[in-house]
């Protein structure tokens, strides 16, 4: 296939079970952080969920460190509810 072909391909969707084995979770896990709000962007598509394969990726180098003690970059909070000021604090 040509480069211009392949520029013209729709962005790779997942379903959930899908996304979840990319990511190496479990379905109920990736469900909890799409209830909270913490996990990867998504869309809805016929009532169906489906997540792009490029969002999944800019949300695990998010959480992307070099060494435990590294503190740049983002934290990818855990699937459990968070407080409006808890969710700020650490999203920066």
């Amino acid at each position: 296939m040509s480069s211009s072909a392949t520029a013209t391909l729709p962005p790779r969707c997942l379903r959930t079970p899908e996304a979840a084995r990319f990511l190496g979770l479990s379905g109920r896990t990736l469900e909890k952080h799409r209830t909270y709000g913490t996990g990867p962007r998504y869309s809805k598509i016929g009532g169906r969920v489906v997540y792009r394969v490029e969002d999944l990726q800019i949300w695990v180098d998010r959480g992307a460190k070099s060494s435990t003690t590294d503190e740049t970059g983002s934290v990818v909070l855990p699937a459990k509810r968070h407080t409006e000021e808890t969710s700020f604090e650490q999203r920066r």
